[in-house]
This record gives structure tokens, sequence and C-alpha cells, in this order.
């Protein structure tokens, strides 16, 4: 069996494709075929050793994969031979609120990932993939859109007629879109480049508005909403944009933060949340309640993945550069 390994870091220059054996399966552990394998920015930061405070070691990267059943232990339940399924981000993290313990089961990161021709994990740790997904489609949700969907119904109240702000055009702001659009809400979406910015449009993206022509895209948000600020802000940015966020937001609106992209830290306009009575919450993915939750109203609303582009898994470092590169409009799948 294949599988690749980061090494070492920083960077994903030392992803190496080495053979492993997996060896037998416990009485509850379940062994899956990967047939597709999605990067999320998080992988990068995998790579560059920056994610965690606990030093890089040697791991099988990606936290998203899907696949189907080709053994399952003698103790095994939930799940037969031939079975499609995905990978929960967390694998300890089933159902309640999050707790300190599930981080350390957290797919590519803390354990190994899936991406490998083959991987065994335990019989809770796994969803049915959506009916009518294809492995390439279902590889995308167990991060980015699990995390909308915690973002707006696992820690957030999204309602019809709200209006969502989101930034940038990567996985999970799209995905965000299309729950967002699927519960009646308006939707706003930020990016630098104005073809994305129409793509966006067709995917049902209420307005659009260019960070680099609007470059205080924040008081354009407001102004949208007639001055009152829009509900909910699904935050990727992190230090470089949070403040920005609190100003775009309404009275009592509240501000999800999912994501780093512009930096780990800066100052933050306390003043903003004590004065308008925001809430600013901490969106790590999700438990496998909500991914099930979720995977019903995608099947019940049509919703469909946007994946920008396939590599094949000798690519995978190919995949990698051009996730670092930012030229993608939704997820990018590697081919298993």
């Amino acid at each position: 069996m294949k599988s690749y390994v980061l090494k070492e870091a920083p960077g994903f220059e030392s992803l190496d494709l080495v053979e492993k054996e997996l060896g037998p399966i416990g009485p509850h552990e379940v062994r899956v075929r990967v047939r597709a394998i999605s990067l999320n920015y998080r992988d990068l930061m995998v790579a560059k050793g920056a994610y965690g405070t606990k030093g890089f070691q040697p791991v099988v990267p990606a936290s998203d994969g899907a696949g189907e059943v080709v053994e399952v232990g003698s103790a095994v339940t939930r799940w037969k031979a031939g079975d499609k399924v995905a990978g929960i981000f967390m694998q300890t993290w089933l159902a309640g609120p999050p707790a300190a313990s599930y981080a350390a089961s957290a797919l590519g990161g803390a354990i190994d990932g899936m991406m490998a021709e083959e991987v065994v994990l335990h019989e809770d740790g796994l969803v049915a993939i959506p009916a009518g997904y294809s492995f390439e489609e279902a590889a995308t949700l167990p991060c980015a859109a699990v995390t909308a969907w915690n973002a707006f119904y696992g820690s957030g109240a999204l309602k019809a007629g709200d209006t969502v702000l989101l930034q940038g055009t990567g996985g999970v702001s799209l995905f965000a879109l299309q729950l967002a659009k699927a519960a009646g809400a308006r939707v706003m979406i930020t990016s630098s480049s104005d073809e994305k910015l129409v793509r966006a449009k067709e995917l049902g993206a209420d307005e659009t508005i260019n960070y680099r022509t609007k470059e205080n895209w924040e008081v354009e948000a407001f102004r949208l909403t007639d001055s009152r600020g829009v509900d909910q802000v699904v935050e990727v940015g992190g230090g470089g944009t949070l403040n920005r966020s609190l100003k775009a937001v309404r009275y009592g609106g509240t501000v999800s933060v999912i994501g780093v992209l512009s930096g780990t830290s800066g100052e933050v306009a306390t003043p903003l949340i004590l004065g308008k009575a925001i809430r600013v919450q901490g969106i790590y993915v999700g438990s496998r309640t909500m991914f099930e939750d979720m995977n019903r109203a995608i099947e019940a609303n049509g919703i469909r993945p946007v994946i920008d582009r396939v590599f094949e898994f000798s690519e995978a470092k190919a995949a990698y550069e051009y996730m670092e590169s930012a030229q993608h409009f939704g997820k990018i799948v590697i081919r298993v």
C-alpha cells in the first residue's frame, strides 16, 4: 500500500511516497480504500510547520478523504464491505460541544490522515457520503463544508432573510454561499478577482465586492445593508481582517472566525465587540452529528461542491503548489 508522508517542515517538498503496511484491523476498525482526497489551507500550514504548538512530527497528511469500505472488524456494526464513506475531521468528536481531547484525533495533523491508498479508522470516525455524490465530491466535505455548516447551524442560527458576508472564494466560503442560499439568506462575497466574483454570482451570490478596487470592503458591505450591517460574517482572514468584519456586522450580529489567511494575530477592536454586542465565535470544523445533518441538507437541496481541479495521486506535490498559488476557485482534489 502506498502512502504519502510529510517527513519534515517547513514546506511540502518533503512529501514522500512510501510503501506502508497497515497490518490487521481491530474489532471496531474499518479498512477503507481511499478513492479521493481534497486539500485545505490547513494542509499547507501543517506542511510548513505552522499548525499547532507541539512542533512538527512526520505525518500522513490530509484530513479530507472518501472511499469504499473493503474490510470490517469482528465487532463493527455501522458498516459493511462496499459502503461509500468519508472520514470525519476529528475522529472522536461524535456529537455535542467541542472538547480539548477531540483535537488529538484530527486527521492529517495530530494523527495520520487520508493521503494513502488505504486507511484504517474506527467505525465511529466515518459517515456515509451523500446519495449521488462521486468520491471526488465527497472528499471535499469533511473540513470545509462541515466548518461552514457549523458556523451557520451548529454554533450559529442562520435563518431566511439574514444577510451573510463571506470572504474569498475558497472551499469554506463557497460551501457557505450555497448553504446560505438554500436557507433563503442574502449573500455578499469578496474577492480580488472580478472573474471569480462573476462565478460566485452564478452560484447565487447577491452582491459581490472586489477588495482590490474597494479597499474598504467593510464600508461597502455596511452601505449595501442600508447602514444596518450584515447579520453574520464568515471570517477566514483572521488577524488582518477581523476588525473589518466587526465594522461590517450589525449590532447583535455574529462573526464566525474560521481561518487565519491574513495572519494569526493582530489588534482587536474590543470596543466594537462590546459596543455593538457582537458575538465572536471560533469554529473548529465540527462533529460527526453535524456532518450527518449537513449531508441530509445537501441531499434535500441538491447542493454540489465546486471543484476547481482534480490531480492524480502521483501529482500530490503539484496539488500543494496549486493550493499555495491561491488561483483556485473552490476545492482542489486528488484522485487516488
